[in-house]
């Protein structure tokens, strides 16, 4: 019995969606290509994103580790450059490799912050 109450309750707490951290570019960012990853529940992003003249130009997924979020990749990627923000709307049917991605995203960009 305390197995069929414990193993629902895991799978139900890993697939919990992943918090946002991101938000528009409002720093001054060096220029340079950034890596950075981040996993949230079953999902995990390793990113390098080119920071030139203070705005993101490129995103490269490196690697994403996801059920079925792959459908989220591309469209993440050009809704991050054309706002310059990871603070962007999830693929529906994909949100938490969505988020993934764009904190990942988020982190590599925390490493190109002018001092």
């Amino acid at each position: 019995m305390l197995i069929q109450v414990v193993i629902p309750s895991i799978l139900f707490t890993s697939c919990a969606t992943t918090s946002k951290i991101g938000k528009p570019v409002n720093r001054k960012l060096n220029d340079g290509i950034y890596e950075s990853s981040y996993k949230g529940g079953p999902n995990k992003a390793f990113v390098s994103v080119t920071i030139e003249s203070n705005k993101i130009i490129d995103i490269q997924i490196v690697e994403h580790w996801a059920w079925k979020g792959k459908m989220a990749e591309m469209a993440i990627i050009k809704r991050i450059i054309e706002n310059q923000s990871t603070d962007v709307d999830a693929v529906s049917g994909a949100t938490n490799s969505s988020i993934v991605i764009m904190n990942a995203v988020q982190k590599a960009i925390e490493k190109a912050y002018h001092n």
